[in-house]
Order: structure tokens, then sequence, then C-alpha cells
């Protein structure tokens, strides 16, 4: 079948670029909410002297992405009135995220814990809207098309965090909370507009009925590659996730950290999104990852020598390289993971997938701050390498056994 033909839906489909853009979007507001409330932050307040321990409690903010398998098989499920399935809960999850928005933008003065309450229940409409928004992608595209599916959802999120945690923290000092927090909430509203004139139902590839409750056989099957992928999401961010701190400590300023890792590291990330879909096409999942997992692990060894010399030129090197690598795994991680998520459950499925192994990950992405604190950076990443190294091969395992049985049926 051409990349270009539409879908096999009982009617003409959308041209590919038609398709893709409701995804865009949407993905473009889910970067730029949480790197705005995640990501920027930590830079800011360690430049204040807050600790590396208290640095990665921040990570909580991000807890509902790893938790949204407990309630995933109430948006397979449940069907709400005057929008499609899965419209309707992209819909309503981001009409709730704005309104949060709206409050939060009149709390500068705030709390700090009741600050931290309405971030955790922002993302939480958003993880929300996210899993809705892969199942749609499960039910509505292709397998031909969902390897530019994943680069439009990369691109976007980088695209996303390019505004949310490189240009408005960056402008910070001039607009103030109030503006910014505004801005990502118009901008929730203005990109969700898109999403509502997509054709769901005729595009809807068909398929086995949606089951009433989890089902323990497909969590069984699915464990161990939840199990895979939470092991491979930890060593990612240990050894990529932190490296803005580590390079605030070898004495880079603070401009040229968010620059590197904020507003760099998402253009870098959403140019690697849009090659990667064609380099999956041409020249293949496993062999794309196997380059840039080595390409990961080679950054994590400059790593190392940069924090032993405490050199921050070398320490930026590395990092770069580790940007430009690690982008290069979204597109063929996403797009498997997109395969495994096939069957009567897909919001479901994806948020085993996905949420439940960024679940398992999360106490490493709060405590690898500390840990680092408490070791020092060269032996931190110096246990971190191996790691990753593991976690990678574990996952390339796990592909090749799917590609190859994929094989087999045909």
């Amino acid at each position: 079948m051409s990349l270009l033909a539409p879908p096999r839906t009982g009617g003409a489909g959308p041209s590919l670029a038609h398709q893709l853009a409701p995804f865009f979007c949407l993905y473009v507001t889910f970067g730029t909410s949480l790197g705005f409330l995640a990501s920027g932050a930590p830079l800011i307040l360690r430049v204040r002297g807050i600790d590396l321990a208290q640095v990665g409690l921040l990570q909580l903010i991000n807890l509902p992405v790893g938790l949204t398998f407990l309630w995933a098989a109430l948006i397979d499920r449940v069907r709400l009135p005057g929008l499609p399935h899965r419209l309707g809960w992209i819909a309503l999850m981001q009409g709730a995220a704005i309104a949060l928005l709206g409050v939060l933008s009149l709390g500068e003065a705030w709390p700090l814990p009741a600050l931290f309450v309405l971030a955790v229940a922002t993302c939480f409409c958003l993880a929300t809207m996210d899993i809705a928004l892969e199942a749609l992608v499960v039910e509505t595209v292709g397998p031909e098309r969902r390897p530019y599916v994943t680069s439009a959802k990369i691109g976007g999120a980088s695209l996303g965090g390019i505004v949310g945690a490189g240009l408005l923290i960056a402008a910070y000092d001039r607009i103030g909370w109030e503006a910014s927090v505004l801005a990502v909430a118009g901008l929730n509203a203005l990109c969700l507009l898109p999403m509502l004139r997509y054709p769901e139902a005729r595009l809807r590839l068909g398929g086995a009925p949606a089951a009433r409750g989890l089902d323990l056989a497909r969590l069984r099957a699915l464990s161990g590659r939840v199990a895979v992928l939470g092991l491979y999401f930890a060593a990612m961010f240990a050894l990529g996730g932190v490296t803005n701190l580590a390079l605030i400590d070898l004495g880079v300023p603070l401009g040229t950290v968010g620059l590197v890792t904020g507003s760099l590291s998402a253009g870098i990330n959403l140019v690697m999104a849009l090659v990667s879909g064609l380099l999956v096409r041409r020249v293949g999942t496993v062999p794309l990852i196997t380059v840039a997992g080595l390409g990961v692990g080679v950054s994590g060894l400059l790593m190392i020598g940069a924090c032993a010399l405490g050199s921050g030129g070398l320490g930026l090197a590395a990092a770069i390289l580790g940007i430009l690598c690690g982008g290069g795994l979204g597109v063929p991680v996403f797009t498997m993971i997109y395969r495994w998520a096939q069957g009567p459950q897909p919001a479901t499925d994806y948020a085993l997938l996905f949420g439940a192994a960024f679940f398992a990950a999360m106490p490493l992405r709060v405590g690898a701050p500390a840990l680092a604190g408490a070791v020092g950076w060269p032996l931190y990443f110096a246990l971190c390498v191996p790691l990753y190294g593991i976690a990678v091969a574990l996952l390339r395992r796990d592909i090749v056994r799917t590609l190859a049985a994929d094989r087999a049926r045909v």
C-alpha cells in the first residue's frame, strides 16, 4: 500500500498531512504545558539554591502520566455524549486542563503546595487526554502511517517544549507568571480546534469490540513488555534527564543550559522526529535503535569525562550528542508501543505499556538528583551507562521478536 493512500475505512480518507495535523497540534499543547510546569521550574529553583533532592521531588508533577493505567479502562468503556468516543474524552480533558490553567494563572502568590496540587491536576487532565489520543491513533490510523503519526507526536511535543520550557521561561522575567500561564492555556484552546473536526467514526479501522473491564490475560501478556519499557524509560532519564543539573554544577551559565537542554534540545528532537519517521520505513526499526542507542551510550561516557575533569565545554558536547541520538529513538520505540497496544482496549493497553512503565521509572526519576548529590556526578554517570546499555539491549530483543513474529504471520 502506498504511504499516501487513505486508510482502509470503507470511504475516502484524508491525505497524510490532513490526518497528521490534529495529532501534531495536540502534542504541541502537551509539550508546552508539561514543559512549562515540570521542566522550567527545576532549573530556576536550582539556581536559587534548592538542593538536588528537593529538585527531584518536582518530578512528581508528572505522576499522573505514570498512573493512567488505573483509569484507562474507563476511557475504553465509557462514551460521553455529543462527540464520538475518543473525541469526547479528548475535548473534556483538554477543556478541564484549560480551566485549571486559568485558575493557576491567578496563583503567583499562593502557597507552593496549592500550586503543586493545581499542576498535578492539570497533568492528570493532559495525561488522560493523551491516552484517549493514543487510542484514537490505534483505531483510526493504519500501520503504514503510524511511524508518521509518531513523528508528528514527538515533533509536536518538541515544538511545545521549545515554547513551554524555552521561550516562556526565557521571557518569564519580562512577562511574569499570569501572562505565561495564560499563554499556555490559550495555546491549549487553539490547538484543540483541528481535532474537533477529525472524522473519527469514518476512519475507524474496525476490529474486536472493546472489552468491558481490565482483561487480566492481556495484562499478563503485556507485563514483560511493561517491565522492559519501564527499565528503558528509567535508564533513559537517569542518563539524560539530569544532564541540565550536571551542567549547572559544572559552572555552565543558566542561559546556556536553558538554550541547550531546553530550546536546542526540543529543536533537535523536532528535526529527528521528522527524519526518524522516514528512517524507520527505509532503514528499519532495529538498525535505527542500535545506532541511536550506541550514540546515547557514548554521550554518557563523555559526561563521565566532563564531570571528572570539571569541563563545562565537554559536558555541553556530551549533552548535545545525547540529545541528537536520543531523538532518533523516540519514533521507533513509540511506533512499537502502538503495535503492542493493538487490541480491544487500546487506551488501556497504551496506558499499561507507557503509563505503567513510566510509573515504574518514577522512583529513579525522583531519586536521581539525590543520588548524584550523594555519590558525585562522575560516579553517578558511571553507574548509569551500563544500566542504559542493558535496558536498550532488552528492548531491542523484544522488538526483534515482535517483528519476527509479524513476518511469520504474513
